[in-house]
């Protein structure tokens, strides 16, 4: 794979103003599959979301890939029950000759048939998250390991979206951010839904909409989308077996058949069902952050 560092401001459209972009190459594109990038605050359920979307994907019989993008690779470990080596690790350790690598080096067979890879990432300061997320797609593509896949889901790093950890949103067809019913979870969904407006500008990615997670109600959120035009797709409660699921490392349709925690799997599914039969964009204007500062909360 070609790794080109763009410093150029060139005219017309481009990925955002003074950006300094990771390009991929273009052989690199994932066909075939519905892709999907999860973002969100830091700490808001990200990995949790994405595992258990993955889950309900595959009980409605879809072939699943998900990609943890984070260098704490604790994306999977409820699909997987363990921590599972990253591709930059496996890489490092065979002196980065990709053409020694096997699949069953760093993807991994995790519940209900989902398969998982933990991409990681170069220490603090030391490297580009997006060269690591080219990296582990070629990989994919060159073991064909995409052919037979129905879905892939990025699960991204925290709320960062500098040019490498928005390097997924080159590959996703939509983009979805999980959010909670609180000021700093919607100030971090507005600005990264000015990241993927910005991506689409040069890119297939278009936002899809948001989830609502750990909310007992959703007000704020259906204010700011009302405000905005981004959609809410779907709501999980603040609901404790969620939590517990994380300490007993298994997803949410492992966790018994209470009526609440029927209710959250049903949930999960019918959001997969939706994202499956297709979401249209939504026509979102995120806000200035001096806006969306003055619009959330009350007096």
């Amino acid at each position: 794979m070609t790794l080109i560092i763009d410093k150029t401001k060139r005219p017309g459209p481009g990925d955002g103003e003074g950006s300094v972009q990771v390009r991929l190459d273009p052989s690199q594109k994932i066909e075939g599959a519905k892709v999907f990038a999860v973002y969100g605050k830091g700490g808001i359920g990200k990995s949790t979301t994405s595992s258990n979307l993955s889950a309900a994907f595959s009980l409605l019989g879809k072939r699943v890939l998900q990609i943890g993008c984070d260098p704490k690779h604790d994306s999977t470990f409820t699909l997987t029950k363990k921590l599972m080596p990253t591709v930059i690790d496996v890489l490092e350790q065979h002196e980065f000759h990709h053409e020694e690598l096997r699949p069953e080096d760093y993807m991994f067979e995790g519940y209900n048939g989902v398969m998982c890879v933990e991409a990681g990432g170069p220490p603090a300061g030391t490297g580009c998250g997006g060269y690591v997320v080219g990296q582990t797609v070629k990989l994919l593509k060159q073991h064909h390991l995409l052919e037979d896949t129905d879905v892939v889901i990025f699960d991204v790093l925290g709320d960062v979206v500098c040019g490498g950890f928005a390097a997924p949103l080159q590959h996703a067809e939509r983009a979805i951010v999980v959010t909670a019913n609180d000021f700093d979870s919607i100030f971090a969904m507005n600005r990264i839904m000015a990241a993927i407006q910005a991506k689409a500008k040069n890119y297939e990615v278009r936002l899809a909409g948001c989830i609502a997670n750990r909310s007992a109600n959703t007000d704020e959120i259906d204010r700011f989308c009302g405000a905005t035009g981004i959609e809410r797709l779907a709501h999980l409660p603040d609901l404790d077996a969620i939590r517990r699921s994380r300490l007993k490392k298994c997803t949410i349709f492992e966790m018994g058949d209470e009526p609440e925690i029927i209710a959250a799997q049903n949930e999960y599914k019918r959001l997969a069902a939706l994202l499956w039969a297709g979401v249209e964009p939504c026509n979102a204007h995120p806000m200035k952050d001096r806006d969306i500062f003055d619009f959330l909360g009350f007096e």
